[in-house]
């Protein structure tokens, strides 16, 4: 198995964009590997952090994002819609999931490239549970019992997942456009072990009239992640408690299709964006409503109203399910913002009800700064 070969990215780009495929030919070239060699596990749910996605509008049209993303954020949504950014724009984001228990940062600048038509951005994400309580070597195995002051033994880490986002987007008509994005990733549980992965996202806009469609083929290249283990960190589980320390393998994760569509009601002061996506997962999933073979299709919908372009409301659903009795589940999820000058605030609220409503109440707060409206 190899990655996808460098060139093939530099022919997209042609010579008006060279600056821009120099880059990321030359960072693609720095990460590609021959894998032939290696053993790999083929995995589901490998990166799926990075399904919370980017920005408070997103989550409060229930992840219905791909065909409508028209700023900063379409780095990770769909990198077509980086066409769209007009000036420089930055924008940042906080959520809490299950109940305060993981926290979720993203951060993302975008800026349209001198000298050509393309936008070029820049994303981090972070997601991870911190102080999480070491207490391997509290444990006296002797005298099977605690050690004396055992909190002078332990210590805290964190396990968190980050992911660096290099994209650039461009216009190929009045109409259509397209846009890739090249993403590593790095997860470590503190000390103990710590895995490097990358691959890359591939996504195209057209837009007619009222009408929007976009895709955004996901880890086109598959995700490759290779995790190490720092063996002496873990010791205390086989001379303490017995156990054998655990190795790292090198994981697989299978590419996403993820479609769009979307259509803009237009009365004036009033503005109304009825959006649908449709993730499409061959990691053989069970979870979702409805599977063909190892694909699950996973559908999400959306809807925003907005006055004047200032005031916003949104609505949606996401996580379709079903049970063995074949009754239909699902999340709704709810959404608020307002724009003040260059300046957009945005809410969303989703896990209240449905079937995640179990995992504790998501909350997710961004800011959005458009150099463009200044």
């Amino acid at each position: 198995m190899h990655v996808l070969p460098p060139f093939f990215f530099i022919h997209l780009l042609k010579a008006k964009t060279s600056l821009i495929s120099f880059f990321i030919a030359t960072l693609l070239s720095a990460m590609a590997v021959d894998v032939q060699a290696q053993n790999f596990i083929r995995v589901s749910y490998g990166n799926d952090f990075m399904s919370v996605g980017s920005g408070a509008r997103a989550l409060g049209m229930g992840g219905s994002h791909t065909a409508i993303v028209n700023d900063v954020t379409a780095a990770y949504w769909n990198p077509a819609g980086l066409v769209f950014v007009e000036g420089f724009e930055a924008a940042y984001m906080h959520s809490e999931r299950f109940g305060g228990i993981v926290g979720y940062d993203y951060g993302g600048i975008a800026m349209p490239v001198p000298g050509s038509q393309g936008t070029f951005a820049v994303s981090f994400f972070r997601q991870g549970v911190d102080n999480i309580k070491n207490t391997l070597n509290a444990w006296d195995r002797d005298r099977q019992r605690p050690r004396e002051n055992p909190n002078d033994f332990i210590t805290e880490f964190s396990a968190a997942d980050l992911a660096f986002l290099i994209s650039y987007g461009s216009p190929v008509t009045d109409d259509l456009s397209w846009g890739a994005t090249v993403k590593v990733l790095n997860s470590r549980i503190g000390p103990f072990a710590n895995a490097w992965g990358y691959s890359v996202d591939v996504g195209a806009m057209y837009r007619s009239g009222d009408y929007m469609f976009g895709i955004n083929l996901m880890d086109i290249t598959t995700m490759m992640k290779f995790w190490s283990v720092n063996a002496s960190e873990l010791q205390a589980l086989e001379t303490e408690f017995g156990d054998e320390i655990p190795v790292g393998e090198n994981e697989v994760i299978l590419p996403t299709i993820r479609a769009g569509a979307a259509r803009v009601f237009d009365f004036g002061d009033l503005k109304l964006i009825g959006s649908f996506d449709t993730s499409f997962r061959f990691e053989n999933r069970r979870t979702y409503y409805f599977n063909v073979g190892s694909m699950s299709i996973e559908p999400h919908i959306g809807l925003e109203a907005s006055y004047l372009e200032r005031l916003f409301l949104r609505f949606g659903f996401t996580d379709f399910a079903t049970d063995r009795s074949s009754r239909i589940y699902t999340s709704p999820t709810l959404g608020a913002g307002f724009r003040l000058g260059a300046f957009d605030f945005d809410y969303g609220f989703s896990s209240f009800a449905g079937i995640s409503s179990d995992l504790g109440f998501t909350h997710r707060l961004s800011l959005r700064f458009s150099m463009a409206r200044m």
